[in-house]
């Protein structure tokens, strides 16, 4: 690893080091297409101490190419004195910055482009949810100018680098690709020929300034995706052109995202094998991006010759820290792990709030300073929220006692892992916990907060944040099932029967359930009263799992449904309106929601100036907004 802190060349640039930070969406922008502050504040942490290399969040080249309302733009006039903004920001903490240049094609949002998506022949991409109507040939040569356009602009704003967007099913890569790409004209006869174009005009105009080709090693759709042996010829014009090397990632953004997004619950062997293709297909170095957040990945990569650059997105996200945690392996400073879950960064983008992290609140924030008023905090309860007010009440100069009734911290945290495809969950949780305790934070373990603890420690501000407690169901008959609720489930306080099962509640949790049983043999009913099934669940990850359990013979997933009544020997259900039954059930799986849990005892207010309620106490929430209601508390005090 210590090969990857010294400075590299590429083209004619040189790096600090062999990392490089991907293109990530941000969704931070201004609605007009100016920068934001917090885009600034976002590429400055990444930037110190960071990448040797950062390409910045895509810009499209022409209006009609924008993914999101909220992206970065260069496009626009006075475009390139925007972007300069965040070059400089770069520049001042000695790292390199690279634009990335791309037009979504079929992938472009209706929402932010206000017309239909464009691309060579029609075809719908299930992110748009339109029909892309075909390019003519003017449009073509628009976009064409776009990109020398585009190019141009990056050279005025001083980027150090321009990458090209080749891969992942965007409008190159539809032109590449025979089932999309069903023209009768020059650019249908000749599918080569716009991505060459692109790739031609790029690179005459940057001159000496190095450019990067980005592809999808293996785009992983057999139906729709492009077949790697068609990115031969590109490859190889690329190597004519002059491009400084290949930027592989892998899926299609229309139909493989969770490939695309690199979800934590994929393997990782086709990916290596993606990079091996790639390194036989080209003589130029390789930049190897995709959960790249782990040290034994990059040797493992290192040691087969498959890569010489790596990309390092959410992981940084994560923790900005990170490489230089790696560089100096000072224990004294635990690193955030990211879990690769896309809760907190894809969700909130693809939603319109702008990219966050789980374990990570301060994502384009400003750093916090200290209080000007000291105060002694006791915060009750180690979950999620309770860790993060702990550490960044601490982290402002408050004297902080963090109380959790069980033996571990973590909360439900220490659950969530537990469901299938959610495992790297764990490393964040891990991390998270050794971050609190490598704080100056008195810990107290295996006690409640109650009156007399209270008095004990006499705190000038109690957090409440002991988290959330199961919603049980009024059903006539449930008291003579044998039940358990999901917390019981995953922590395995009591155990399952079957073989049949049913599951109230199909949401995010109830999803996980039938899912972790299905695989060990039960054959499960999950219920759903209202529409959608896997509600408060990431997209890609709800897809995944909904494919999953659609290979499971013994799942059943019924929405709509609502259970009337246990009778001993049937249940009463009501499905959109139509009354029916089913057989018993060996177990009874309650995973129909949580509330929060009790507030502090009536005498406890009477012995504090100032009582917060934080996390799931306050309103049931996931885990980003938990840890979010903790950094938030300790930014008001």
């Amino acid at each position: 690893m210590e090969n990857m802190y010294r400075a590299y060349t590429l083209g004619s640039l040189t790096l600090d080091n062999r990392f490089v930070f991907p293109p990530i969406k941000l969704a931070y922008g201004n609605p007009d297409g100016t920068v934001s502050d917090r885009q600034l504040l976002f590429y400055e942490r990444v930037a110190r101490n960071g990448p040797g290399l950062i390409i910045l969040e895509p810009v499209a080249v022409t209006a009609d190419g924008k993914e999101h309302p909220k992206q970065l733009c260069v496009h626009l006039p006075g475009s390139e004195n925007q972007l300069k903004k965040i070059v400089d920001v770069i520049h001042e903490q000695g790292r390199a910055v690279c634009v990335h240049l791309n037009h979504a094609g079929a992938a472009a949002n209706p929402m932010a482009t206000k017309t239909k998506p464009r691309a060579p022949s029609p075809i719908t991409c299930p992110a748009s949810e339109q029909e892309a109507q075909a390019l003519n040939e003017d449009e073509i040569q628009a976009i064409l100018q776009g990109y020398k356009s585009a190019a141009e602009k990056a050279l005025t704003a001083g980027f150090d680098c321009i990458e090209i967007q080749a891969g992942h099913g965007y409008l190159l890569s539809q032109f590449l690709n025979p089932k999309i790409n069903v023209r009768d004209d020059r650019y249908g006869k000749n599918r080569e020929l716009f991505p060459s174009e692109v790739i031609s005009l790029v690179t005459g105009v940057a001159g000496p300034t190095p450019v990067i080709l980005r592809i999808s090693g293996n785009e992983m759709s057999p139906d729709f995706g492009l077949d790697r042996e068609l990115l031969v010829p590109i490859l190889k014009a690329a190597e004519k052109a002059g491009i400084c090397a290949v930027h592989v990632g892998m899926g299609n953004a229309c139909f493989s995202p969770p490939w695309y997004f690199h979800h934590a619950s994929l393997p990782e062997k086709p990916q290596f094998e993606a990079l091996g293709w790639v390194r036989e297909h080209t003589s130029l170095p390789l930049i190897a991006a995709g959960r790249m957040g782990r040290k034994e990945k990059i040797r493992e990569i290192l040691n087969q010759g498959l890569a010489d650059l790596f990309a390092l997105g959410r992981p940084l996200i994560a923790d900005p820290d990170l490489l230089e945690k790696w560089r100096t392996g000072e224990s004294s400073k635990p690193l955030l792990a990211c879990g690769y879950c896309l809760q907190g960064c894809l969700h909130r983008v693809k939603s319109g709030e702008g990219l966050g992290c789980n374990i990570n609140p301060e994502v384009g924030q400003p750093s916090l300073g200290k209080t000007a008023n000291p105060l002694k905090v006791l915060v009750a309860g180690g979950g999620p929220a309770g860790m993060s007010a702990a550490m960044y009440l601490n982290r402002r100069g408050h004297k902080v006692t963090l109380v959790e009734k069980e033996d571990l911290l973590g909360g439900q945290f220490r659950l969530a892992w537990q469901a299938p495809g959610k495992e790297k969950m764990k490393d964040s949780l891990d991390s998270l916990v050794q971050a609190v305790k490598a704080e100056n934070v008195s810990l107290i373990m295996g006690e409640s907060v109650d009156e007399a603890l209270v008095k004990r420690i006499r705190p000038d501000l109690l957090v409440w944040a002991i988290g959330a407690r199961q919603n049980i169901p009024q059903i006539p008959g449930l008291e003579n099932q044998y039940t358990l609720t999901s917390i019981e489930l995953f922590s395995e306080t009591k155990e399952i029967r079957g073989p049949r099962v049913l599951v109230i509640g199909a949401g995010r949790v109830g999803l996980e359930i039938a899912e972790k049983l299905g695989g060990l043999g039960y054959e499960v009913v999950a219920t759903k009263r209202t529409d959608p099934i896997g509600s408060m669940m990431e997209m890609v990850t709800k897809k995944l799992t909904l494919k999953r359990i659609g290979n499971m013979e013994k799942v059943a997933l019924m929405p709509h449904t609502t259970v009337k009544a246990f009778l001993k020997d049937r249940v009463e259900i009501e499905q959109d309106g139509v009354a029916m039954s089913l057989e018993p059930f060996n177990s009874v799986i309650l995973a129909s929601g949580m509330l929060p849990a009790v507030g502090p005892g009536e005498e406890i207010p009477d012995l504090v100036d100032r009582v917060e309620t934080i996390g799931d106490a306050a309103q049931v929430m996931d885990i980003f907004s938990a840890v979010r209601s903790g950094y938030e508390l300790a930014r008001r005090y």
